[in-house]
């Protein structure tokens, strides 16, 4: 008997006349859309100006991007010894979901100071829409055939050109690792909003809890990964990344734990000129 597992896109391009449309793309964007809604409601909600987070997503996304390719690229950099021009291909695929937090983050953090808006309440704001944007954008994945796991018979494997890199001859299936992921982080997401709102989450814990869950799931799911990474004693890099995150997340949350939140999420002056 044949078993039968989910099917991989037949493409992931369609042509507008000579405009391409990759679905790789568009799942980044709906999720960088989804992001700015959910976060510009939980905002405003906290008493913050309508519009901010759009306004520093505007300068935040395109360096989380930025972070993302540059980890990527530097984590896997045998891809690009013999062609290193292909390291701007961005449409091929290849953002690192750490270097992209550690770019918008910073990257943030300065339009927030700028802007007065208080960096650790728009953290917040934003904490579970991250996740679902990650989940949003782990579809592209599906589009590129990339990023899948193992062989497996289970019945919601995946099924993967042969002729593709990382394809294993003779496999039927694999696991759909970035499937786990999106899954995982719409937990993260859920389980986010519950804590903010029971404990009311301030100074940017919420944002850390999102880490410290996000840096667990991301440890299982690359335990069953098959791409090229680099290793250290056995484990890939990003395992490594995957446990200080989750250190120095779980660090934050114990010494601010019993933190109010904050009475005011941006400068007196600012609300004054809204209202």
């Amino acid at each position: 008997m044949t078993l039968a597992y989910l099917p991989s896109p037949s493409q992931g391009v369609w042509h507008l006349g000579p405009v391409p449309l990759r679905g790789y793309a568009l799942c980044i964007i709906l999720g960088i859309i989804a992001a700015v809604v959910i976060g510009e409601r939980r905002w405003v909600a906290r008493g913050g100006r309508k519009g901010a987070v759009g306004d520093v997503a505007g300068i935040a996304v395109p360096f989380g991007l930025l972070g993302a390719r540059i980890y990527h690229v530097i984590t896997s950099p045998a891809q690009y010894l013999d062609h290193p021009v292909e390291a701007l291909y961005v449409w091929r695929g290849g953002l690192g979901i750490p270097g992209g937090i550690l770019g918008g983050v910073l990257a943030g953090i300065v339009v927030c100071r700028r802007r007065g808006y208080s960096p650790g309440a728009l953290a917040d704001s934003i904490a579970p829409a991250v996740p679902v944007a990650q989940a949003i954008g782990r579809v592209g994945n599906w589009f590129n055939q990339e990023l899948f796991g193992k062989p497996t018979t289970l019945p919601w494997g995946l099924e993967i050109d042969p002729d593709n890199p990382d394809a294993v001859p003779g496999a039927e299936a694999y696991h759909p690792t970035f499937l786990y992921e999106a899954l995982w982080n719409l937990g993260v997401a859920g389980v986010v909003l519950w804590a903010d709102r029971r404990w009311r989450l301030g100074h940017g814990r919420a944002f850390a809890l999102y880490l410290a869950l996000y840096a667990v799931g991301r440890t299982w799911i690359e335990a069953l990964r098959i791409d090229d990474a680099t290793r250290f004693f056995g484990l890939r890099l990003n395992d490594y990344v995957a446990v200080l995150v989750f250190l120095g997340a779980s660090a934050y949350l114990y010494l601010r734990r019993g933190a109010a939140r904050e009475e005011s999420v941006q400068r007196a002056a600012d609300v004054a000129s809204d209202a």
